[in-house]
């Protein structure tokens, strides 16, 4: 019998709360991702994959954009940390992305400033740059064009 997806319940959660309950603890909750070991960061994002669209869109863009705008607070090396594992479970995993609504989570990177923006897609470019080459041909045939652009991969 699998396990309860508790980060997944913790997400549907998060994305219920008002904005001042909602950053700090996504906030905390973030700062606790990066001292766990690699397999449960690797169970973290496979539960928030899995948990994301099942969400509505409009609570889930809010978090999202909530969880974009603290990343952009962190350091280079901890947006890393955390978008490498979310590209590498995607890679390994491509099935996983397939149900989100990737025009709209595009159209929620583009509502940042340019500032943050920069941030996410520098980061988000290093990570794809380090991935081996099949990794990256799978990446690449996941994202739409327009995002391709737009993060400058």
């Amino acid at each position: 019998m699998s396990e309860p997806n508790y980060a997944g319940n913790i997400i549907i959660s998060l994305a219920n709360l008002p904005e001042f309950l909602r950053k700090p603890i996504l906030q905390k909750r973030l700062s606790e991702f990066f001292s766990m070991s690699k397999e449960d960061k690797a169970e973290i994002i496979n539960n928030a994959l899995q948990a994301g669209p099942t969400i509505q869109f409009d609570k889930f863009s809010t978090l999202f954009k909530t969880w974009l705008e603290v990343l952009c607070n962190l350091s280079e090396e901890q947006r890393h940390v955390m978008f490498s594992t979310y590209i590498i479970e995607i890679t390994n995993h491509p099935e996983k992305i397939i149900a989100f609504n990737l025009d709209g989570i595009l159209e929620i990177y583009l509502s940042l400033t340019d500032e943050q923006k920069n941030k996410i897609s520098n980061s988000i470019g290093k990570v794809v740059n380090s991935l081996d080459n099949d990794s990256r041909k799978r990446l690449y045939l996941l994202i739409p064009e327009r995002a391709k652009k737009e993060i400058r991969i």
